[in-house]
């Protein structure tokens, strides 16, 4: 899905270069577990990548003026360590819009107990088809951002109880539009530390992708992704930076 247009044809344009990082591996990821907006931390493997990520973008000459991630740990962690890593001392603004797509009464399960549970539809489908969403959590359950400190602030009814990638994406755009494409607009480096669905979903803004090419994005963790944009924001293109050439 990953496609390049030659720069050369590009060369009189002013270029702005927006750099997204899906979190490196978190226990979840490793152990195969629904994770979601579960707060866990990285693993040993996802902190190695952090550092791998960091040490890509500056070998490549990355510098950042702005870093924006969501409110869960595994992307703070690997923001933290990134920019740390880069000697930058940056503003970094962190986002409860830009977690993870929620997966409801599917966080903390594995595949096949979930399958067993709820059938094999209601997992699958959730998976493949970009309006499904997972089962979902009363309200009353303590996975439930509403019932839980980090999101007091913040009215229940904005809180998902589970997301299709549709509803993931109603609450990225706006932020996407209001908070970080106006700092883009204005020629700061931006970083954006996020999670592979939330990332997708920023992949089809800039691209304008149908849902279904969105189903089929892939994204490694840890594995910095460079799009570079014309002063009309339009992708030019984009590519991995250990793909750099």
């Amino acid at each position: 899905m990953l496609k390049a247009i030659p720069s050369a044809e590009n060369s009189q344009r002013r270029i702005t270069k927006l750099v997204l990082l899906r979190h490196g591996q978190s226990i979840w990821n490793r152990d195969k577990k629904f994770t979601g907006w579960s707060d866990v931390p990285l693993s040993p493997k996802g902190e190695k990548e952090a550092q791998q990520a960091a040490y890509l973008l500056k070998q490549a000459g990355f510098t950042f003026d702005l870093c924006f991630c969501s409110a869960l740990q595994r992307a703070r962690t690997t923001a933290q360590t990134v920019l740390s890593a880069m000697s930058l001392d940056i503003p970094v603004v962190e986002s409860w819009r830009l977690n993870e797509r929620h997966y409801g009464a599917l966080e903390g399960m594995e595949r096949w107990p979930a399958i067993k549970k709820f059938g094999i539809w209601p997992i699958l489908g959730c998976q493949i088809k970009f309006d499904a969403a997972p089962p979902r959590l009363a309200s009353e359950d303590p996975r439930f951002p509403g019932n839980q400190s980090g999101y007091a602030g913040i009215d229940k009814n904005e809180l998902p109880t589970g997301e299709s990638m549709q509803q993931t994406l109603a609450r990225v755009r706006p932020y996407w539009q209001e908070a970080i494409q106006p700092e883009i607009q204005q020629g700061k480096h931006v970083l954006i530390v996020s999670h592979r669905n939330t990332l997708r979903v920023l992949m089809m803004l800039l691209d304008q992708l149908t849902p279904a090419q969105v189903m089929q994005l892939k994204f490694a963790t840890g594995r910095p992704l460079v799009y570079e944009l014309d002063q009309q924001f339009n992708p030019i293109r984009h590519y991995y930076v250990d793909n750099l050439r």
